[in-house]
Parts: structure tokens; sequence; C-alpha cells
């Protein structure tokens, strides 16, 4: 079994390095000759099943916590401060998203964007 604690690699467009007009947005390389694909020495890793993550830790967000999107109030009251995180949609006003702050802070949830009107 792998290490749970290895980190996984930065995985990168091949060539993204050396072209600005490339970005670094993951993409299979499929050329005969992709020395990437080929996985030659030096060249980064390519995406595979390997790299996967234990069950347990899968979905989660880093802080290990169970990210839930709120659209308003009544979605806050299942919540669990010690299971869930709080993400607050982006298509809510700010009106909405200054209620929802003040109630999940109530409830001790953490919340993952709170609005930037706020945190200033």
């Amino acid at each position: 079994m792998k290490d749970p604690d290895k980190k996984i690699p930065e995985f990168k467009r091949e060539e993204s390095w050396r072209y600005k007009r490339i970005k670094a947005n993951w993409r299979k390389p499929k050329g005969i000759d992709n020395k990437m694909r080929l996985q030659f020495k030096g060249w980064p890793p390519i995406v595979k099943i390997g790299y996967r993550k234990s069950k347990k830790v899968r979905g989660l967000h880093p802080s290990g916590l169970l990210e839930v999107l709120v659209n308003n109030v009544k979605e806050l009251e299942p919540l669990n401060p010690s299971q869930h995180a709080v993400r607050i949609s982006g298509k809510l006003g700010l009106r909405k998203k200054l209620e929802i702050l003040k109630e999940a802070r109530k409830k001790g949830l953490r919340v993952l964007n709170a609005p930037a009107k706020v945190k200033s």
C-alpha cells in the first residue's frame, strides 16, 4: 500500500513551461514520439490510477471537512461543524451571502468563501 501522506505531483501539460501560448492545464500526451507519453526519465509524470487518493479522503476539502454548497439559510440546519465546511453559492447577492455568513458563524461552521467585503 502506498504512503497516504505522499504528495500527488502537479500534473502539467507537456511543453507548457516552454511556450507562453500553452496553458498548464492537463492534457493527455498523444504524440507518436512524445517523450512524456513514453514516460522518459526527466519528463514530468502523467496521470495514472496509482496516484488516486484513498476512499476515506477522496472528495474532501484539504481541511478534511466535507464541502457543502449552500443557497439559503435553511440549508445550514442539518450541518455539523465538526464534519462540514460551507461554500456559499456565487449566484446569490451580497445581502443573502451576509445572512448565510452570519448564521454559519453562529453555528460555528467554517465558511470557505466568505464575501470579500466582510473579510477586510
